[in-house]
């Protein structure tokens, strides 16, 4: 097979649960590249947050931020999909008057969280590099491209089908992201989207294409590569949208399989 292009979701997929890349991650990319294999972080997390988490990868590698709501590639923003003000303004009001979500409002350079939520930055801070805490998330306006609920109960799944997916399907793409989150993004944006995206700008075709996922927002770019691998780790209801099964992230999943491919 020709693989142009592999694509991975960060947590619990290329990451390991401690947040850590696997051994050897960074030289194994570089000779992906040197073959002509593109490489992308394809996430939930916003681009300022993935750049850092790469920087010696700067030049070469993809990023698919916010579920595919910016897509940056050596230095250049290729794609961004701005919420309209309006839009999360009453994103925003809805969490307000709901009891367990946390509101994050996802913009193109830092999120902003109500001051009120401070004690949990800790677990914030893991995916979102740069945060600004305001006393009001009604007063924000600026470049958006997700609006993110956190669930400190870990409830997403739950929150999603009771309360979430009814209030903002089918206006908005809806998503739960782990067991804490819930992403909103404009109408038609996924991982999914990415990929087609990707797949016309570097002129191939998704039969060229291989993606590694665990959970709900991976699922549309599972079912857009050819190649599609769903981790050891993931649900089970995952298995339907992939056609190969990884290793878990714990045991380098990911990794083993680039490795099979060099």
């Amino acid at each position: 097979m020709t693989i142009k292009l592999i694509a991975s979701d960060m947590d619990h997929t290329l990451l390991t649960e401690s947040g850590q890349l696997p051994p050897n991650f960074i030289p194994t990319i570089q000779q992906l590249h040197a073959k002509g294999v593109q490489f992308a972080a394809a996430s939930g997390r916003p681009m300022y947050t993935l750049k850092q988490m790469f920087p010696e990868l700067a030049d070469t590698m993809v990023y698919v931020s916010d579920n595919g709501g910016a897509i940056g590639y050596q230095g250049e923003t290729l794609f961004k999909s701005l919420l309209p003000l309006a839009d999360y303004q009453r994103m925003v009001q809805f969490v307000n008057q709901t009891p367990d979500g946390i509101g994050v409002i996802c913009g193109m350079d830092a999120a902003y969280v109500e001051t009120q939520y401070r004690d949990y930055d800790a677990t914030l801070r893991q995916f979102y590099a740069n945060i600004e805490y305001v006393p009001d998330l009604t007063q924000v306006s600026v470049e958006v491209n997700k609006f993110t609920i956190y669930f400190p109960g870990k409830d997403s799944q739950a929150q999603y089908e009771a309360v979430f997916a009814p209030e903002f399907e089918p206006a908005y793409s809806v998503t739960v992201a782990g067991v804490e989150w819930i992403d909103i993004m404009n109408q038609g944006i996924d991982k999914g989207h990415a990929m087609r995206f990707l797949a016309d700008y570097f002129n191939i075709t998704p039969a060229q294409m291989m993606a590694f996922g665990d959970t709900y927002n991976d699922k549309e770019m599972l079912q857009t590569v050819e190649h599609s691998y769903l981790m050891g780790n993931a649900a089970d209801d995952m298995i339907q949208y992939a056609t190969y099964r990884a290793d878990t992230n714990e045991n380098y999943g990911v990794l083993k399989e680039i490795q099979k491919l060099l």
